[in-house]
């Protein structure tokens, strides 16, 4: 009673077919498709930012003791 059988299953295939035609829902598939096209291509680009910034904060970081000495150098010329 809780779960469909195959003729269920047909029979709303058909029904959605008689409703929609085949033609649009071509159309919604192809659609479906390129919008999950476009989303791995903007998690791929997503990734591809991820690691650019990742290297970019090492760099920042590996360079970090000289931002400190000059920051401290114009600290002690200020005081004095």
């Amino acid at each position: 009673m809780g779960a469909f059988s195959i003729w269920h299953w047909l029979i709303v295939l058909i029904v959605v077919l008689l409703i929609f035609g085949t033609k649009k829902l071509r159309n919604i598939g192809s659609d479906l498709g390129g919008a999950v096209k476009g989303f791995k291509e903007g998690m791929k680009e997503g990734d591809a930012a991820d690691e650019k910034t990742a290297a970019t904060t090492q760099r920042v970081a590996a360079d970090s003791d000289t931002v400190d000495v000059e920051a401290r150098e114009k600290s002690d010329a200020s005081k004095s």
